[in-house]
């Protein structure tokens, strides 16, 4: 009965993973696109992908992978985050240069764009956190804090991003994507406390 389990539970994964690439892949919208473009909208789709997988790893609910092995695939999987925005930009920015610098500057006309700029930022901060962690001598508990606050940027940021283009995604497994991020992330905060309740008060 665990391993049935354990069994759906990857297979229910690999199709939250496979499911929205294949129906982008099949969008009429990559017709007569740039193949640099259509890299950069699918390193983005994978990169909405990862908020799914991540908290799952962090907060150990994958069938046949400790705790700590999780959270060690979890750093992982951060870096091809990091690696996955950094080829959305930089593929948009070869097609379509001032669209982009407008978007940096928070000057864009478009609403999405400032959601995925603060997710990117949050995204880069979030990483340079964990890099330099042991350097800063950051203690665990502002470090969850800290890393708990960019999540929050880089799930609400990216979803609002995802959820406001109307571009090569499928808009229904879109919206259980995004729904899946959100609740894995809320998941993930409730099970670990990582935003406790209660404040300690002044003596």
């Amino acid at each position: 009965m665990l391993r049935l389990r354990a069994i759906l539970i990857w297979v229910a994964l690999l199709g939250v993973v496979l499911v929205p690439i294949a129906a982008a892949a099949n969008s009429p919208l990559l017709q007569w696109r740039q193949p640099v473009y259509i890299a950069a909208g699918f390193a983005g789709i994978a990169a909405l992908v990862l908020l799914v997988v991540q908290p799952l790893l962090a907060g150990g609910y994958l069938p046949g992978l400790s705790v700590i092995r999780g959270r060690n695939l979890h750093r992982w999987t951060g870096a091809v985050l990091v690696l996955a925005v950094i080829v959305h930009v930089l593929g948009l920015w070869i097609t379509s240069p001032p669209d982009v610098v407008d978007a940096l500057l928070f000057r864009s006309p478009t609403p999405f764009s400032v959601w995925g700029v603060l997710a990117m930022w949050a995204v880069f901060l979030s990483a340079l956190l964990a890099l330099f962690r042991r350097k800063l001598r950051v203690r665990p508990r502002t470090w969850r804090l800290a890393h708990t606050a960019f999540a929050l940027v880089i799930v609400a940021g990216t979803v609002i991003h995802a959820l406001l283009i109307e571009g090569t995604m499928e808009t229904t497994s879109k919206i259980a994507l995004c729904c899946l991020a959100v609740l894995a992330f809320l998941k993930v905060v409730a099970d670990l406390k990582l935003f406790p309740l209660r404040l300690k008060r002044n003596a």
